[in-house]
């Protein structure tokens, strides 16, 4: 009985936590105006046929917060990776000087700011939802087990605490977001 009761409880914590990594990964691919190695991380190369991911046919760089180099390890790629960033529709326009691939990032207008903002609350709004899901699955397993209604009650209120301790977290990574994307 305690071994069922403690794989409810870490299969719970496990999965609460997985919420909030996949959040944290969503959170990467909103920009907060600042050039990030991240933002051509969805970008796929056309290397000899097949399609390859940007980080594995170059070297992708920020030598300041408003440019993405991305520097080739062959010349005769250069044009692959700006079709693959023109095909990868993310908004850039990139620039070939020859050597390599750079890609001015333009400064984020109030407006666009907003939006971004929206889209990290509503990731983390979901985030939200995926922690109480975990909650009630877990209290659905508690109530199969046939165990006192005074050891259930205690592992609800466990539960309960693991579910607060992640939302809470949630709102702090969502709140540390919103001020990066509204930092101009």
């Amino acid at each position: 009985m305690e071994d069922e009761i403690d794989i409810i409880i870490e299969g719970t914590k496990e999965a609460m936590g997985n919420a909030l990594k996949h959040l944290e990964k969503q959170l990467v691919n909103i920009r907060a105006g600042k050039a990030s190695p991240s933002m051509v991380g969805s970008v796929m190369v056309d290397y000899y046929g097949s399609p390859t991911p940007l980080s594995q046919v170059a070297n992708v760089s920020t030598p300041d917060g408003m440019t993405i180099s991305i520097q080739p390890w062959e010349k005769q790629m250069i044009p692959e990776i700006e079709r693959g960033i023109h095909l990868a529709n993310i908004g850039f326009n990139p620039m070939n000087n020859g050597e390599s691939v750079i890609i001015n990032v333009p400064p984020l207008t109030e407006e666009r700011r907003r939006e971004l903002a929206k889209q990290a609350k509503a990731a983390a709004e979901e985030a939200k939802i995926g922690v109480r899901n975990d909650r009630k699955v877990a209290n659905h397993d508690l109530k199969g087990l046939d165990i006192s209604e005074d050891l259930k009650k205690s592992l609800e209120d466990d539960i309960q605490e693991m579910t607060d301790a992640h939302i809470k977290k949630i709102d702090e990574i969502l709140a540390k977001k919103e001020k990066e994307i509204m930092t101009v």
